[in-house]
Order: structure tokens, then sequence, then C-alpha cells
């Protein structure tokens, strides 16, 4: 059976504008190798195809198909749960596209859902429209929980800051589809056509990537690349299966992460530095 990878972006790919090293010689290899992979992010505010073109600009050669975003997993999801539904949307071009491929109108009232997202156009007016639409009836929705976003210039609010302030004004709880949702993480597995014990999640972050991938029954890897150091491992009652350096020690890997990857994907030496 064919083992494929669940990427990570931030962190595991680049830092800010930067690739990290052996981030485009590892996805070169899966391309020749055949490999099936996805890059999951849990931001909202690009498109599939906006994201492809970011990555092909930073060096990285990949198709709109490498691409798995929250928005399309939370689109997906609303489509099977109320086919043809009406969204109120907080959030940006990347969520919306994503709803009107999945057959959803895009409201001010008489909504089904309130979908939170990223962005930088949240406003009051926009939050208090949220409120009572909920307040009247329609359902939250989180694309992801994340609660701040790295920048170019520091950290801004995320995500689950925004759905965290309609939570307390509304006193509802709302669902969340980004990861380490089962619903993201089984969605992008399936895109793939993988089994769960052929799937590899690889991520910086404990909370959403390893997270993710330690429900579902992947296989985890753990870079500390990005937001997580090897001291911080002591705070988690869970741990991934494999922690390197960066994704550059999958490339060129020691003999013991060799012996490790060999033992998941016994087929030919995949992963084994040139």
């Amino acid at each position: 059976m064919t083992s494929g990878f669940l990427i990570d972006m931030d962190g595991v790919i680049y830092r800010g504008t930067e690739l990290i090293p052996g981030a485009r010689q590892f996805i070169v290899k899966l391309l020749d190798e055949n490999v099936p992979f996805l890059f999951l992010t849990n931001n909202s505010q690009r498109s599939r195809r906006d994201v492809a073109t970011k990555l092909n600009r930073m060096g990285i050669p990949i198709e709109e198909k490498h691409v798995f975003t929250c928005a399309m997993a939370t689109a997906r999801f609303l489509a099977r749960q109320l086919p043809n539904g009406a969204a109120f949307v907080i959030g940006e071009s990347g969520l919306m596209n994503a709803l009107h491929s999945n057959g959803y109108s895009i409201v001010d009232s008489h909504a089904d859902y309130v979908v939170v997202g990223e962005g930088r156009t949240l406003s009051f007016e926009l939050v208090e429209r949220a409120v009572q639409l909920i307040l009247e009836g329609a359902k939250l929705i989180a694309t992801n929980l994340d609660p701040n976003c790295p920048t170019s210039t520091g950290t801004r609010p995320g995500c689950g800051a925004v759905v965290a302030l309609l939570e307390k004004a509304t006193g509802v709880k709302a669902f969340s589809v980004g990861k380490p949702s089962p619903v993201m993480m089984r969605a992008a597995r399936k895109e793939l056509g993988l089994e769960a014990a052929n799937t590899i999640m690889i991520g910086d972050t404990m909370d959403t990537d390893i997270l993710g991938g330690v429900q579902m029954g992947y296989r985890t890897v753990l870079v500390l690349s990005g937001t997580t150091s090897r001291e911080d491992l002591k705070d988690f009652a869970y741990r991934p299966d494999l922690v390197v350096d960066s994704i550059n020690g999958l490339l060129h890997p020691s003999t013991a992460v060799q012996m490790q990857l060999d033992e998941w994907i016994p087929s030919e030496p995949l992963l084994v530095g040139q």
C-alpha cells in the first residue's frame, strides 16, 4: 500500500518569506517518486490556487491539486450537512470562493450558518450582525480555532480569537472544521485515497498538526523549525512518532530516522538523501 504525506506549510516549508533548507528538494523528490501528498493549511484567506501560486513563486513546483485548505474542508462539510444553504461570512475571498464552489450563497440575513475565517476586514458591524444571526438560530462554524496568526510584522488575532468573541456574546459554542478536527484530517486523507495506517502528518505545531494526526491514527513527524521546541514536548500527554530538527532531516535522515521511515515506507528508500 502506498504511503503519503499531509504537510503543514508555515514553519515546515517556509518561515515568513524564506524557504526552510531542504524543503524544495523534499517536495521535488515526492513529485519525482509519484508519492501522494497535500499541503494542509488552517488559513482560509487564500484559495488553493492562490496558495499554489505563492509556493510556486517560492520555488516549490506544485499544482493546485496539492493544496487543501480549511476553507475547502469547511465548505465541503457544510454542503454535506445542508446542501445549497446560505452563510453569513466573516472572512475573505478564499472562504467565500470555497463556499460558492460548493453551492452556498453568501447572505446578510436569514443565514443557515455564520462561518468565521481569517482576515483583516473585521469590523464591529460584522460582529454585531453575526451575533444577531446566531441568536436568531444560525449555527456558528469556525474554519479553525487558531488564536493568532504569524505575519511578516509580528502576530495578529486569528480565527479562534474572533470565534471566542462570538461564543462569549451569544453563549453558543462553535463547531470547528480545521486542524486538528477529524473533519479536515479525514477529508485530506480521502483526497489522497490513503488508509490511515499509510498517512504521515508532518507539522510544527503539537496542538494542531500532531494532535490531529494522533487522533486519526496517522504517523506523525514533528519538525522543530517552527513554533515547537524539544523542551515543549514535556507539556503534552501525546507525542509525535518522530522528531527532526527540520524537513531537511527527512531528506537526509540519520540512521535512526531512516530505520523508522523504512518501517513506515517499506518499499523503496524514498527519503534517503543523495
